[in-house]
């Protein structure tokens, strides 16, 4: 049987207020038989006054963004959507959808911008009322808003929409969201509209330096009520000067400090709204998902600190806002401060939010009243409560989670719960900072949208999430932002000034419409991105001009990594010019495939003839003849062999030179943002899986796991943002929400799950998992574009099992775990089961034991007087007690190491007997 899913609009399904002229139209196709590829399709799009386009029949396997090609459609205009496919089976099926356009064009507003009477960057949040009739009954009603400032809309004291801290934040000097909303069921024939709105992004308090007033000093709001009788009149309300403004409950609202409301006052209006001269052709519609509440968690626990604070503990690192029901004489004020830990003493913290307050106020009025701030967000895993006495109950307050409400589309699960909690920061992590542009954290008095942590995790991202609309709308401001002069920003929105853009952080410019068309298929992408991207190449080039070696201006290098003293500039030990001559390649290489792909043949060339000189001027002066770098660092190799740019034969050099790096750190991590996501792909990718996974498995510090020991629910900004006393690193940088080093996910995705992209969308996949020890099983899933594709593997008494299901319409290269042979899949699922000699449990010794452990052990002496005389009598030994044979391996010749690695299997394999 065929069936069709998910029949979506530019990604949506049924969207509201659709202003794209050439939307793209995708659908899933399920069928229980194996093979299943699409052979037809036919879609047809249906208006009011009949078809607008029709394909007919059009032999094709396409299925996913389909260019709509038909007549342009009208505004404010719902437009049925049918497809019907057959497939190679003879099978059909169909499906039907609709989408409705919004006001398609600037010119269409004839609402106009709106302002109050008060005084500039005024506290209480502004209200804006309109009373007005309606005669007869309502066929449909549609409002168009948006805000300078972030807005709620009621109507007949009804909240409209589950949207929040709308209409999000853009590059507001040239573009503002605008949303669209039905709202036929809440009029009636006497309606009460009100628009509040706060400072929010646009005139509230923002940055290092917290200021208000970064785009604008009072807020504003425009709004576009329109409806059609049963008899088929239209009524237009718009926001103009017969509109009153006022204020409210809320008296204050900032995204770092919090909001406080008051139920004691009611709304009064102070006057007639002021005229707002603002551009309106700024306006477009709503790009991406609207920030909504995801999930609400109640308290797991309630305690009284040594301090004697009353705190709650909500188990999880989130982000948020906390709704209170309370019922307490008028006039009791409730506190809330918001904290991500509690200090070694297990008191409130909150030091790390450095000038962000983030405390909500509640003042009570009579009777039970729901408190819940709408204009700001906290980053937090416990609240500590003032005014309500040491026992308030905890059903009374429920952390509601907030984010860009983006389709969860994946998932990991393993046989090691601390890897399984693992996953899980990194998806809270993810949650809490993509709130509609990539934060960097969503707590201190920073929360801007960098561009190098969104750039390190855009794969990852994607394996999470559907994040196509997501990065589709940050990426417009990002080219809206980028300047010939200084390139592309660092934090997107801009809000920092101009500075000369940095490499890694700037690639964002090209890496990432790379990442989300090799994940969704989606060329459009880059051919809107696509001058951006070549601008920033052209930038590059500018600054490194005929010596193709960036080496000037301002770099974060490996920012935060362990291999230098942090100083001012925390930029790691490798050579920051290396690292931004690294980029400068790697993203002129994206540049040239994307030039390929479009079309573009002349500039394809022109950008592969200066790769080809970027890749030379950096062979040439980081890398010796035998093979040596000049920054021989973790992150030095892992660039070097990631990025492709060492020569092949120099190629085991490096690797060699990244093994013993990490024998010196007893195979530890000591990278930073720009090593630490390709850390594990580079061995992984060069034949030492195995290390990868001794690495990624690690639980002391530094290491993923040894956060995850620590408590954390959440990727963490330092390696050592927590210490095993409990202290806190004291930079005045320290974020326990941060997804950067989370980047390690599409690895776990990758390798451990084993799925991968051959082509673009999934289209064609690669299933190939790659066991570690420690992890005898796994299990990954991704709904992709043309759905379901997973495996499954499991290792025990000496059999691997292998569940996969590849989705209709796709095929897959598989190579199943220990064995050699690739064979190509089509749709279906299959399952595997066959004996295998890997042995994935971890073992008491490993070469990460120390030699007093190994001597610890009878059997050990024997052989190693065997194999190296003299060895039990030798001084050296005793001193070597506490070292791991790890650390030692860089000091031991080969054949050393291998019989030490023979001993090990040995001892093992002892170990292995008895416990039969």
């Amino acid at each position: 049987m065929l069936q069709i899913r998910n029949l979506t609009t530019e990604y949506r399904i049924n969207p509201l207020g659709l202003d794209e002229r050439t939307p793209r139209f995708s659908w899933i196709l399920e069928s229980d038989e194996k093979d299943t590829v699409q052979s037809s399709y036919t879609v047809k799009v249906i208006g009011p006054e009949g078809s607008v386009w029709d394909t007919g029949s059009v032999d094709s396997a396409e299925s996913i963004l389909v260019e709509y090609s038909g007549w342009p459609f009208e505004p404010c205009t719902r437009y049925t959507v049918g497809v019907e496919v057959t497939d190679n089976h003879g099978n059909r099926a169909s499906a039907e959808g609709w989408f409705e356009t919004g006001l398609m064009a600037a010119a269409n507003f004839t609402a106009n911008w709106i302002t109050h009477g008060y005084e500039d960057l005024t506290e209480s949040c502004s209200v804006f009322r309109k009373v007005f009739k309606t005669d007869g009954g309502i066929m449909r009603a549609r409002v168009y808003v948006s805000a300078l400032g972030v807005y709620e809309l009621r109507i007949n004291g009804k909240r409209v929409g589950g949207d929040y801290l709308s209409p999000g934040w853009t590059s507001y000097t040239y573009q503002v969201q605008y949303q669209t909303y039905d709202i036929t069921e809440l009029l009636s024939a006497d309606n009460t509209v009100e628009l509040t709105v706060g400072n929010g992004w646009y005139a509230g308090i923002l940055g290092f330096n917290p200021k208000p007033g970064h785009y604008g000093k009072r807020t504003a709001a425009i709004a576009q009520i329109e409806i059609i009788s049963a008899d088929g009149e239209k009524t237009t309300v718009i926001t103009d000067e017969s509109w009153q403004y006022g204020t409210g409950p809320r008296r204050s609202s900032e995204l770092y400090m919090g909001e406080v409301i008051d139920a004691r006052i009611e709304t009064s209006m102070d006057g007639s709204a002021v005229a707002f001269d603002h551009p309106k052709n700024i306006l477009i519609s709503q790009q991406n998902e609207p920030v909504r509440v995801t999930q609400r968690l109640k308290p797991v626990k309630r305690f009284i600190t040594p301090k004697g604070e009353v705190v709650f503990d909500f188990g999880q690192n989130l982000v948020g806002v906390i709704e209170a029901r309370l019922n307490c004489p008028a006039g009791t004020k409730v506190v809330l401060r918001h904290a991500e830990v509690l200090d070694k003493n297990g008191n409130f913290y909150t030091e790390n939010l450095r000038t962000a307050v983030s405390t909500d106020t509640f003042i009570c009025g009579e009777g039970e009243y729901v408190f819940m701030p709408a204009f700001t967000f906290h980053g937090f895993r416990y609240i500590h409560v003032e005014g309500l006495g040491e026992t308030p109950d905890p059903d009374w307050f429920t952390a509601c989670v907030m984010h860009s409400d983006m389709p969860e589309i994946g998932s990991f699960d393993c046989g090691y719960k601390k890897v399984n909690r693992l996953w899980q920061n990194i998806q809270w992590g993810m949650r809490g900072n993509f709130l509609d542009i990539p934060t960097d954290c969503p707590q201190r008095n920073e929360r801007l949208g960098w561009t190098g942590d969104a750039q390190v995790f855009a794969s990852t991202a994607a394996y999470n999430m559907n994040t196509a609309l997501f990065f589709r709308k940050w990426l417009r401001d990002l080219a809206s932002e980028q300047t010939k002069e200084h390139g592309v920003p660092h934090v997107v929105p801009n809000i920092l000034g101009d500075m000369d853009g940095a490499a890694a952080w700037s690639d964002a410019a090209v890496i990432i419409p790379w990442e989300v068309y090799q994940a969704y298929g989606d060329r459009r992408i880059l051919e809107v991105q696509y001058e951006s991207m070549k601008a920033w190449v052209n930038f590059i080039t500018a600054k490194a001009g005929e010596s193709r070696l960036w080496q000037s201006g301002h770099q974060y290098g490996d920012w935060l990594a362990l291999d230098k003293e942090e100083m001012i500039d925390r930029v790691g030990a490798t050579d920051i010019y290396m690292v931004a001559t690294a980029y400068y390649a790697y993203s002129t290489d994206i540049l040239v495939k994307s030039a390929y792909l479009l079309g573009h043949t002349a500039d394809a060339e022109k950008y592969k003839a200066l790769y080809d000189e970027i890749l030379a001027a950096f062979r040439k002066e980081y890398i010796t003849e035998t093979g040596r770098l000049v920054s021989e660092t973790q992150t030095g190799c892992i660039l070097a062999l990631h990025f492709g740019l060492a020569q092949e034969s120099l190629r085991p050099r490096i690797l060699q030179s990244l093994k013993t790096n990490l024998s010196r750190h007893n195979n530890h991590l000591v990278t930073g943002f720009v090593g630490t996501p390709y850390l594990c792909h580079a061995l992984s990718d060069n034949g030492l899986h195995g290390l990868a996974g001794e690495v990624f498995m690690k639980e002391d510090y530094p290491s993923w796991l040894n956060c995850v020991n620590l408590g954390a629910t959440t990727i963490w900004e330092r390696w050592d943002s927590m210490k095993a006393d409990g202290s806190f690193d004291e930079s005045g940088m320290n974020s326990f929400n941060h997804y950067a080093y989370g980047a390690i996910g599409n690895w776990m995705v990758q390798k451990l799950g084993g799925l991968n992209i051959v082509e673009p969308g999934y289209k064609k996949s690669r299933i190939a998992p790659m066991p570690i020890k420690g992890i005898t099983r796994a299990a990954a899933e991704l709904d992709t574009p043309y759905g379901k594709l997973s495996c499954a593997w499991d290792c025990r008494d000496g059999q691997l099992y292998v569940d996969i299901a590849v989705p209709a319409n796709t095929t897959a290269e598989v190579t199943l775990p220990d064995k050699n042979e690739t064979f190509t899949l089509g749709s279906g699922s299959y399952h595997y089961e066959y004996p295998t000699e890997l042995l994935l449990e971890k073992e008491r010794y490993s070469m990460d034991s120390t030699m007093g452990e190994i001597l610890q052990n009878p059997l050990s002496l024997p052989m190693l007087e065997k194999h190296i005389p003299g060895f039990a009598s030798n001084p050296m030994i005793g001193m070597a007690h506490g070292m791991t044979l790890t650390s030692m391996a860089p000091m031991m010749p080969n054949d050393r190491i291998e019989i030490f690695n023979e001993l090990i299997e040995q001892l093992n394999q002892a170990e292995r007997i008895d416990g039969i």
